[in-house]
């Protein structure tokens, strides 16, 4: 699948709503765009750090990593890739220590609760679609206490495809019976507007996000915000 962006240029959050009258669902990716879980996967890091002797990083440094899960935090703390010897335990043992603290310190960014709430009194469906597997993002979603007030929550062991690839989209769309064409999908990671811009659906760039060391600028998002509250200026 042809998975390139489509070219449209990015526009200011507040300029003007996105087909404000067809607008049915809001999808948001979770790490980095719905809830703020940097703190909980830093932690986790510098556990494995800390049990090697090797002094904690910041979360600032570590922050930029989040939307690559595990991959990218193992990274962040060890210097180390998929193909690296000693990769796989490493990826592991993260995975263990985060499940085992997996929503102390993380929390919904702030003015989120507030913004779906005011989706639901709008009669806008809103759903979440991560790349986080299952057994990671129900619990975060629970602990949010939000389980019964999303209208779906696809995660990234779902499909057999994750995003970039349009697959987990499409199933939520499916999922609310909302035709994807009406929903706007919000992500702080390229390949969330790759998968959006594959699925037919409008493309909202998180600018308050983790964003990696990519340039937002040039993934031709329909739109861009700096805060959840500006969601509603676009629906």
């Amino acid at each position: 699948m042809d998975l390139t962006l489509v070219s449209q240029p990015i526009s200011a959050a507040a300029e003007a709503p996105i087909d404000a009258p067809v607008v049915q669902a809001v999808l948001f990716d979770l790490d980095g765009t719905f809830a703020d879980t940097a703190p909980d996967m830093a932690a986790a890091a510098n556990a494995l750090r800390s049990r090697r002797g090797l002094p904690p990083l910041p979360l600032s440094d570590l922050r930029r990593y989040v939307s690559n899960g595990a991959r990218g935090m193992v990274f962040a703390a060890f210097g180390l890739k998929p193909d690296d010897a000693d990769f796989s335990e490493l990826r592991q043992e993260f995975l263990s220590e985060y499940e085992a603290a997996i929503c102390v310190h993380s929390l919904m960014f702030d003015g989120m609760i507030e913004t779906v709430t005011m989706l639901e009194d709008r009669d806008i469906a809103w759903g979440i679609v991560t790349n986080k597997v299952a057994k990671h993002s129900a619990p975060l979603v629970r602990a949010f206490g939000v389980e019964t007030r999303a209208a779906c929550v696809v995660s990234g062991d779902t499909c057999a495809r994750a995003k970039p690839f349009p697959d987990p989209l499409l199933h939520a769309a499916k999922l609310i019976s909302i035709d994807p064409g009406h929903c706007l999908y919000v992500g702080d990671d390229i390949r969330d507007i790759q998968a959006a811009h594959a699925a037919g659906m409008r493309s909202v760039a998180a600018l308050y996000g983790y964003l990696g060391d990519s340039h937002p600028e040039t993934w031709n998002a329909h739109a861009t915000i700096n805060s959840p509250a500006e969601i509603l200026q676009l629906v």
